[in-house]
């Protein structure tokens, strides 16, 4: 039996860590769906938005993505945002899907408006900008580098006029 203890142990402690982490997943998954109002964006490309990527307003994170789903009709990405209830949103205001960085995830950024009115639980913001894909933006910046044409050499005084023609060769 004092063999199998060190063994048991092992097992126990193995399974009580397993038990923390699931408790510690399911807080963050309630903190995720937790109190808030939900406002929808309609967006033609979301890159790589995911579920429970940020809403940030001043680069304040005030909610958290909570559903993305294709329109049918529109084939337009709709995102449900998930907005904390002591933060008021302008009727006025825009979303724009932006990036971290090159290696960082996309959030969703507020931009403000000037409106006195507020938008209200599960209405839609009137301006949005979708994802910039920034591979795309490199290819075609890589690519045009390699394909453009050699331009002739400018004019050292391009106030001076054109440049004279030379004078026909004597017969």
């Amino acid at each position: 039996m004092s063999r199998k203890l060190p063994e048991v142990l092992t097992g126990l402690a193995v399974i009580v860590i397993a038990a923390i982490f699931l408790i510690y997943a399911l807080t963050q998954a309630q903190a995720l769906g937790g109190s808030g109002y939900p406002l929808t964006a309609q967006f033609s490309n979301i890159g790589g938005l995911t579920v429970g990527a940020d809403v940030k307003l001043g680069g304040v994170t005030v909610g958290h993505v909570t559903d993305e789903h294709l329109d049918p009709q529109t084939y337009a990405a709709i995102v449900t945002l998930q907005i904390d209830n002591d933060v008021k949103v302008p009727a006025d205001t825009s979303a724009s899907i932006s990036s971290d960085g090159l290696l960082g995830g996309n959030y969703v950024g507020l931009s403000p408006g000037g409106s006195d009115t507020m938008l209200k639980p599960g209405q839609s913001f009137s301006v949005t900008q979708s994802a910039v894909n920034i591979e795309d933006l490199l290819g075609k910046f890589i690519f045009s580098m390699g394909s453009s044409p050699s331009k002739p050499a400018a004019s050292p005084n391009p106030a001076a006029g054109p440049a004279p023609t030379p004078p026909e060769a004597s017969k």
